[in-house]
């Protein structure tokens, strides 16, 4: 799909469709102010009729404007009862006019949607905001269907209207960003939405090497178990032991900023298909356990955000990637394994086995020499329990890095929410057999899984983002929802501005 911004006006623009807003009880927006005017009074006479919805995310097509306006067809678009939207309200506004768009007859379309008051946002973060909802609301992944059938007359371009010439450089400023956010979470969406079979940890080491040939500027980098072995990392291998598929360690590089900034390290958990291992998961469901990469598929998408806004940053990705399964040279509960960091671990339970594979990581990402370290995994269950499918956990050591996500999960509607790395919760998870567990009992799941990261990122400033509830859809929606890739690329825009 093609997005651009260009001064216009509704009432004289042509186009196929024309977007604009409507406010409970009776508030019509600038531009269908003068859509109604230039249909001599259509759109209020069809809200007086009660014909045009008003409620937030309802939308009325009107097929046949009136009067003196250019466009052939009118979307109206309800906004609810708030003269100032939230985040939330706006992209659920945007993401109903693409759906109707796209299942529609018009395969352009002029929206005058940014001319609406959203709390405490400019006119490039909404046109970056348009960009994203409207990608996300007509993404769809049929690359495995034989039978592939499309809609009939899709959404092919978006104009994204301003009033003064004045507005349009930030207008394009924020399309351009959200294009390239856009294609960051579709990336996201796709590699989380691929079955185990087909995206295995070589796999992600293809895609890595795929994505330098769309983005030069990265540098990638795959360790082989051979060389995690001679690093000392047996806490990511003793995962690994029960596949066939050998583990990965994929590195990928972006300097975008000056030669001796500290980067920005994100580490995504890489596990493309989690059985539990010999600590075996119920049957149910058991199929969505191939999205348990999607902290991986997060650093891809983020990385190549940043690579196509070329941020002025420099930004490590490090994602180890594994199976875990139970084969009969699989790790056991009870068992005991060292660390890269050389600290022992006490493996209680083979199923909590995406912290076996961060802590190294983790350890590996020091030698970077980091400004910050954010870890982004599909950790723990707790996490749903704790907060339910709207908002990411957020754990850190460092409050000024925990205070900049929560800033950058408000502002791009992808929140997060911290919860506490007190000693009281770091004591469930000590061993009489080990350095420590990994796991601490039934209680505060999300915040013990945190403190045992803790225990290897104490030498620099660290937060871990729990998107468990928050990385897919269940049920008739099911799919990867390519969260938080819009949360993590506002939080390094945010640092380059």
């Amino acid at each position: 799909m093609n997005f651009n911004a260009k001064t216009c006006a509704a009432d004289t623009v042509r186009s196929a469709c024309v977007v604009v807003a409507v406010s409970e009880p009776r508030r019509f927006s600038p531009a269908a102010r003068q859509l109604d005017k230039a249909s001599r009074g259509q759109l209020s006479a069809l809200l007086k009729r009660g014909d045009i919805a008003t409620d937030c995310g309802k939308t009325t097509l009107i097929h046949t404007p009136q009067g003196k306006v250019q466009a052939e067809r009118i979307l109206v678009v309800g906004c609810g009862k708030e003269r100032k939207l939230s985040v939330q309200h706006f992209g659920k506004i945007v993401s109903a006019a693409a759906k109707n768009l796209q299942s529609g007859s018009a395969t352009e379309a002029v929206s005058f949607l940014t001319e609406l008051d959203v709390e405490d946002r400019d006119l490039a973060w909404k046109a970056q905001r348009t960009v994203e909802a409207t990608r996300q609301a007509v993404y769809r992944f049929d690359e495995l269907k034989s039978d592939v059938k499309p809609p009939r007359h899709p959404l092919r371009r978006l104009t994204i209207a301003v009033n003064e010439r004045g507005e349009l450089s930030e207008a394009k400023s924020g399309v351009k960003h959200g294009i390239a956010v856009a294609n960051g979470i579709e990336l996201a969406r796709t590699l989380g939405n691929r079955p185990g079979n087909l995206c295995t940890p070589a796999d992600l080491a293809t895609q890595a090497r795929a994505l330098k040939k769309d983005h030069p500027a990265l540098k990638v980098q795959v360790l082989e178990e051979s060389a995690m072995k001679k690093l000392g990392m047996g806490a990511l291998l003793s995962v690994s032991r029960g596949s066939r598929q050998p583990a990965k360690l994929i590195v990928i590089q972006y300097s975008g900023g000056r030669r001796n900034t500290r980067p920005v390290v994100l580490v995504g958990k890489g596990v493309t298909f989690d059985s539990g291992g010999i600590s075996i998961k119920p049957g149910a469901a058991m199929d969505e356990m191939k999205f348990d990469m999607c902290g991986a598929a997060s650093v891809f998408g983020t990385l190549s955000a940043a690579a196509e806004m070329k941020l002025p940053i420099n930004l490590v990705g490090i994602v180890p990637a594994t199976e875990n399964l139970p084969d009969g040279d699989a790790s056991k509960p009870g068992d005991v394994v060292t660390s890269m960091s050389g600290q022992t671990i006490e493996v209680l339970n083979t199923d909590a086995e995406g912290r076996l594979i961060l802590c190294d990581a983790l350890t590996y990402a020091d030698r970077f020499k980091p400004d910050v370290v954010v870890d982004i995994a599909t950790l723990t269950g707790a996490c749903v329990v704790a907060l339910g499918h709207h908002t990411t956990g957020l754990l850190s050591n460092d409050q000024d890095l925990a205070d900049e996500l929560l800033e950058a999960g408000q502002n791009s509607g992808d929140r997060a929410w911290q919860l506490p790395l007190w000693e009281e919760y770091d004591e469930q998870i000590s061993s009489n057999f080990a350095d420590m567990a990994n796991i601490g009992g039934r209680g505060a799941g999300t915040i013990t899984a945190g403190c045992f990261l803790g225990r290897f990122t104490k030498d620099y400033r660290w937060a871990h983002l729990d998107i468990a509830g928050v990385a897919w859809k269940s049920g008739h929606a099911k799919g990867a929802t390519g969260r938080p890739v819009q949360l993590l690329t506002r939080f390094l825009m945010n640092r380059c501005a």
